[in-house]
């Protein structure tokens, strides 16, 4: 008898659907003005066009998609004023959410903190692909250890929201690797049960990650 079960035996298809749309869309496959015909989809994924109206609707109410006249579903594009707003909220968010996990921490979650700073402490030889899946992970794990199901639902919506967005400043020089060391202070002063290091550093993070964005921008606009 199967006494454990993968995380994808317990979602249903119409959560498998949404995901694969919004990953799709997250890692710039679908992008700004491409058409989602239901149709073409569940024939791709082999499941009916239910699950998929479910998930384009659901994907709709979160800003990723919109639906226009003769034309249909086309992903959303979200402008640099967006961006930025998201950033903003996302910092007051992100600090109390280091405040909660500092002031909540436990053995058990710092074991955990412990793994990945030692993986943040040796980035050498990791594709960026790795890099990449390590900062959502270190994301995942600090916003779980605010132990507030409310906030982290709120914040996994706007990381995912932002995304995209954020690893365009990664296009500025350096900036991938200034930005995991700041994970790193950040992880290691959560903790050690630094509030007020933690709050600190990252708002420091939120910042400079939204100067980033809006610096590639910029270039992109003179260029």
């Amino acid at each position: 008898m199967q006494s454990r079960w993968a995380e994808e035996d317990l979602l249903s298809i119409r959560e498998r659907a949404y995901r694969y749309l919004k990953d799709m869309i997250l890692n710039g496959e679908y992008q700004a003005g491409d058409r989602l015909v239901e149709r073409e989809l569940a024939d791709k994924l082999h499941i009916s066009r239910t699950p998929i109206r479910e998930a384009l609707f659901r994907l709709e109410s979160q800003g990723f998609v919109k639906t226009v006249p003769r034309k249909g579903v086309v992903v959303e594009r979200i402008s640099e004023d967006e961006v930025v707003e998201v950033f903003t909220i996302l910092s007051s968010l992100e600090v109390l959410a280091s405040k909660l996990a500092a002031q909540k921490m436990d053995e058990k979650t710092q074991l955990e903190f412990d793994k990945v700073i030692e993986k943040l402490q040796n980035l050498e030889g990791l594709s960026e692909e790795e890099v990449s899946d390590l900062h959502l992970d270190t994301n995942q794990i600090l916003h779980k250890a605010a132990k507030s199901p409310k906030l982290y639902e709120m914040l996994t919506g706007l990381t995912d929201y932002i995304r995209i967005f954020s690893n365009t400043s990664y296009e500025t020089p350096g900036r991938k690797e200034e930005s995991m060391k700041e994970h790193l202070e950040i992880m290691k002063a959560v903790r050690n049960k630094d509030v007020e290091m933690g709050e600190y550093l990252t708002k420091i993070h939120i910042e400079n990650s939204k100067r980033a964005y809006i610096n590639y921008v910029e270039q992109n606009k003179k260029g």
